[in-house]
């Protein structure tokens, strides 16, 4: 490490003292300016969740907080939960989010102490020579910290603002989880309800079966094949009774949820298809204007580049002290003086610190054009799995549930006409259960990619891979 050198001088003239004191003076002001925010920086974050979601925020910071907060809730709860009020549910009483702004809290502390002027030091020291005795008193002040203050209350400023983008990141994401799990547990309720259906069907037709068995009308494959319908059923129905039960607890997690607040309703079926998806065919730019990951890789570049500008101002200047000294004894006359303690650039002259600056700035510089890259990518992926799960879900409505439909009507028709038997009719009731059960889920996984595509355009989504084609129904029994 580089020598320390302290030079000291004689009691400073009144010129001296007068100059000293403005420096002490100015520094206090610079410590006056470092001061806790009205809202802890909560107000862009409140911002941000009511121009983009349309939602209201409350940061619980005392008890009267809570018990507000607690009152909205038992209102959004006393009803059946819309995808609306399932956020706003979410963004209010998820405790998880609520640590979350404890950040804003943090962070300004720590951005009010770096501002702070630093405190004085003080050294008291009694020597003794014989009968001599003398008495050391000093006072030093960190003039390196106090000329870098400004640069430090700027470098901070801008780590206040990227916490602030990190908590309204972590609002938007929280909005876009709920969403997803919702309709997830909305579809899967839909989902147990017609695999009940499928599976009370497959019980009267093994049933029957059954009975003819024993008439001697059956034989065994007939019989068989019935049962292995009958049991098949029952496993896919114990199956989506258990994915009902996982997709609601993940929305009671993600809701914050506890005690009687679980029993929530939700309505009997998914929000139809829209008429029409919105064309966006500026999405990319748009995208990177109001992506806060995007702009949160910006501010870094900027930081850091900034942090350059401080670093190569500073390498030279590494410890830099002022004293203001007073000794006495019981033999000679007070001394006063002063003293300045500087560190020599003799083996450090800083050049490590500003090759670490300079890769840091460029390492931030790439980050930010790899976030870009990617928004630009997740955009498009997301856009185009919006369009794609709408042509999807369109056709079930639009093509397989009608015709299914007509082909049962046809069916029962020639049933009543006594061209086709029990087991036949059965098997096409099947067969339309499922082509229905198939069209809950395509019209789950449009919404799905509305929610991927709504926070594709303001941070990064986590988007789901597209699932794989629709399973048909066979017409187990159809065959007789």
């Amino acid at each position: 490490m580089p020598p320390d050198i302290r030079i000291t001088g004689a009691a400073p003239r009144r010129g001296h003292k007068l100059r000293l004191a403005t420096l002490l003076a100015g520094a206090a002001v610079l410590g006056g300016c470092a001061s806790f925010s009205p809202d802890g920086g909560f107000g862009p974050v409140e911002q941000t969740a009511k121009e983009r979601l349309g939602k209201e925020l409350r940061w619980a910071r005392s008890e009267a907080d809570l018990d507000s907060i607690d009152k909205r809730v038992g209102e959004l709860l006393s009803k059946p939960l819309t995808v609306d009020d399932a956020v706003q549910l979410a963004l209010l009483n998820n405790r998880g989010l609520q640590a979350t702004f404890q950040e804003l809290g943090i962070t300004e502390a720590e951005v009010v102490q770096a501002g702070r002027v630093p405190n004085p030091g003080f050294s008291f020291g009694r020597n003794s020579r014989g009968d001599e005795r003398e008495i050391e008193r000093g006072l030093h002040f960190n003039l390196a910290r106090l000329i870098a203050l400004p640069y430090i209350g700027q470098m901070e400023a801008r780590r206040f603002e990227q916490t602030r983008a990190m908590v309204a990141m972590s609002v938007l994401a929280l909005a876009a989880d709920t969403r997803k799990a919702y309709y997830y547990a909305l579809a899967a309720e839909e989902s147990v309800r017609y695999m009940r259906q499928v599976q009370l069907a497959a019980e009267a037709s093994s049933e029957l079966a059954r009975r003819m068995a024993q008439v001697g009308n059956f034989n065994k494959l007939q019989r068989a094949r019935e049962q292995v319908f009958y049991a098949d059923a029952s496993l896919n129905l114990a199956r989506a009774e258990q994915a009902q039960r996982a997709t609601r607890e993940r929305l009671t997690r993600l809701l914050g949820a506890w005690g009687t607040q679980t029993q929530f309703t939700l309505p009997e079926r998914l929000p139809d298809l829209p008429k029409d998806v919105t064309a966006q065919p500026d999405i990319e730019r748009v995208a990177l204007a109001q992506r806060l990951d995007v702009q949160g890789a910006r501010l870094a570049a900027e930081q850091t580049a900034r942090n350059l500008g401080l670093t190569r101002t500073t390498r030279f200047i590494n410890v830099l002290e002022l004293g203001v000294l007073r000794n006495s004894s019981n033999e000679a006359p007070t001394q006063r003086g002063w003293e300045i303690g500087i560190e020599l650039p003799l083996f450090d002259w800083g050049g490590a610190r500003v090759a670490r600056a300079e890769a840091i700035y460029m390492q931030t510089v790439h980050r930010a054009a790899e976030t870009a890259v990617n928004a630009r990518s997740e955009v498009r992926e997301a856009y185009a799995g919006y369009r794609s799960a709408f042509d999807i879900a369109r056709h079930h409505r639009d093509e397989i549930v009608p015709l299914r439909q007509r082909i049962a009507e046809e069916n029962v028709l020639r049933y009543n006409g006594m061209l086709i038997g029990v087991f036949e009719l059965l098997a096409d009731a099947r067969a339309q259960i499922v082509s229905v059960n198939n069209a809950i889920e395509s019209l789950r996984d449009f919404w799905l990619a509305q929610a991927d595509l709504d926070m594709a355009l303001v941070g990064k989504p986590s988007l789901a891979m597209p699932g794989g084609p629709a399973t048909t129904a066979e017409p187990g029994g159809a065959a007789h």
